[in-house]
């Protein structure tokens, strides 16, 4: 019997082996790659996710920031990686246009949209246009005038050529009637740096990398791209109100490779909902001014599709721009 009985686990050992081998999702630390340096919209949003998640999924998320041409660089890092739930991407509004900017100057692009699967919109903001509080612009007709006095001297920063802050100045450049000159930096981050220090003009940020500034005292706002005012502006025009047709908003969300699995897919959404339920997100949140505008993935997919068209229209209205 004893005998038997040894046989018999030696037959069944190898077959328990697979099953053990497979631990519930996740069993590591997860890298949420943000393709932006510290201190732009994907980098403040998407690190309280990451603290968030972490608790709840009980595991680590690891913000890992990957900069460099205006978001592709990190991007498609997250695109190649292995789609096993262990490698996401916190992006913005900039995912769908990056190809087409691709194709525009005439390279293969870096990733295509459909290489990820989205999991779920967390923020959506207008882009509001700041300067320097010291500056010589008090109001967006000051900006105007001078740009027309002077067509294509007075620059601005960006986050990257084709990048969300990029196309943002253009929508509105266009509605304006006016040239400017387009300074591109790695981020968000360094191009507040640059507005700072005195090397731009002007800036299209996000809300949540402009608000302490703003606050502070070291910039202005002086108009916000939404069809009304912000709440957390309350005195800033919206463009719409100014007479500009300049609608652009910057939106965070998280997203995982078009491979990876559907119940490891499923866990994540479950995750950021109940991130974006948590009383400490929320909190967070609310300490960079930016409104929590959770979707869920299928009604994403939808907004994705719909603010991608759009997008399009503008990058190819932008159209090939001088490689430096």
């Amino acid at each position: 019997m004893k005998r038997r009985s040894l046989l018999a686990s030696a037959v069944l050992l190898p077959l328990g082996l697979p099953v053990r081998a497979q631990d519930a999702y996740p069993s590591r630390p997860i890298t949420m790659i943000v393709p932006f340096p510290p201190g732009g919209v994907a980098d403040i949003t998407g690190r309280p996710l990451a603290h968030v998640m972490s608790r709840i999924l009980k595991q680590s998320v690891v913000v890992q920031n990957k900069g460099g041409a205006g978001g592709s660089v990190g991007t498609a890092q997250a695109a190649r990686s292995a789609p096993d739930g262990y490698t996401l991407l916190m992006a913005l509004s900039s995912i769908s246009v990056l190809p087409i900017a691709d194709v525009l100057q005439g390279r293969t692009p870096a990733y295509e949209l459909d290489q990820f699967a989205p999991i779920a919109l967390v923020s959506a903001d207008p882009t509001v246009l700041v300067v320097r509080e010291d500056g010589a612009y008090k109001t967006v007709k000051d900006l105007v005038d001078a740009a027309k006095a002077k067509p294509g001297t007075i620059n601005y920063g960006s986050s990257g050529v084709y990048g969300t802050l990029h196309v943002a100045m253009e929508i509105f450049a266009e509605a304006a009637g006016i040239k400017l000159f387009h300074i591109p930096y790695q981020g968000g981050g360094p191009a507040v740096a640059a507005l700072l220090g005195g090397q731009i003009d002007a800036l299209a940020s996000g809300p949540s990398a402009a608000m302490a500034q703003i606050k502070a005292g070291k910039m202005r706002a002086l108009a916000v791209w939404g069809d009304k005012r912000l709440a957390s502006l309350p005195n800033v025009p919206s463009m719409k109100e100014l007479g500009y047709d300049a609608t652009f908003y910057i939106w965070s969300g998280l997203f995982a490779p078009a491979a990876t699995p559907a119940p490891i897919q499923a866990a994540l959404r479950d995750a950021v909902r109940r991130t974006a339920e948590d009383p400490e997100f929320k909190e967070a949140m609310a300490k960079v001014d930016t409104p929590i505008a959770y979707l869920y993935a299928p009604e994403f997919k939808v907004f994705l599709g719909k603010d991608a068209a759009r997008l399009k229209v503008a990058v190819e209205r932008i159209g090939k721009v001088p490689e430096k």
